[in-house]
């Protein structure tokens, strides 16, 4: 699939269901598809009504407009790069009924109006992987969305530097890059929090949730993890998600760090 210089031709795009079905986006059949890490990072995010959300790195806005769901009235904004996508995030926001302001620029060089606000949350699913040492995914859109070109110091800078003092900042990425992320977020933000999500209980975490808060004092918490699937292996058709990954996914409940 090829998107043209406006966007995605509606054929080139599925419709997929959110939230058990309280919103649903339009995706390209091929190319960057999200999966769950965007709707766990949107329910980890503290976020009440009448606050200014910002999501760096937005896509077609699945992160932005499930947040969205659950909590009524936040004042929505989303960056994203390539501007295909960043057409489709408007689109999906004026389908669901959504008031978002969605502008195409890259992190590494913020957009005047948005380096002029800030922010009283900053979400981001940055790409996940270092470009050397693999393969490149055939579609551009889908390859731009995993493999990182901008430094994930970068990322984290751009969003403490928008972000409210006692506003919060929260990422979700790979398990791997946990230490390069931490040193980002501790040069910059205070009061963090880390999240392990596990796949299966027993299993090392795949991916983790961090947080922190501009200004933050409080010491580092390390919470318990959070164990996505039930059972030692996936042993029957659909899904395996213990109960409380289920209702963020499905009920759009909030996913709280600490019980």
């Amino acid at each position: 699939m090829t998107a043209d210089a406006v966007g995605f031709p509606a054929a080139d795009l599925t419709q997929n269901a959110f939230l058990g079905g309280r919103i649903t986006l339009s995706q390209p059949r091929r190319g960057y598809r999200a999966g769950i890490d965007p709707v766990l990072l949107a329910a980890s995010v503290p976020a009440r009504a009448g606050d200014h959300v910002l999501d760096l790195g937005c896509g077609a806005g699945t992160a932005l407009y499930c947040l969205a769901a659950r909590v009524p009235g936040l004042d929505l904004t989303g960056v994203e790069r390539q501007a295909a996508y960043a057409d489709l995030a408007r689109r999906n926001a004026a389908a669901a009924g959504l008031d978002a302001r969605i502008v195409t620029g890259d992190v590494a060089a913020l957009p005047a109006e948005i380096r002029a606000r800030r922010f009283d949350h900053v979400l981001s699913n940055p790409p996940y992987f270092e470009a050397a040492g693999r393969s490149p995914a055939a579609d551009p859109g889908r390859e731009a969305g995993l493999s990182e070109e901008t430094p994930l110091a970068t990322w984290v800078d751009a969003a403490a530097r928008r972000t409210t003092p006692g506003g919060t900042v929260t990422f979700i990425h790979r398990a791997e890059r946990l230490p390069e992320l931490l040193e980002a977020f501790a040069a910059r933000l205070g009061s963090l929090e880390l999240k392990p999500l596990l796949p299966r209980d027993g299993r090392p975490a795949r991916l983790i949730l961090l947080r922190g808060r501009k200004g933050g004092r409080t010491p580092f918490v390390l919470h318990p993890p959070l164990v996505l699937h039930a059972g030692e292996a996936h042993v029957h058709d659909g899904d395996d998600y213990n109960p409380a990954v289920a209702a963020i996914l499905r009920d759009g409940k909030p996913f709280k760090f600490s019980a």
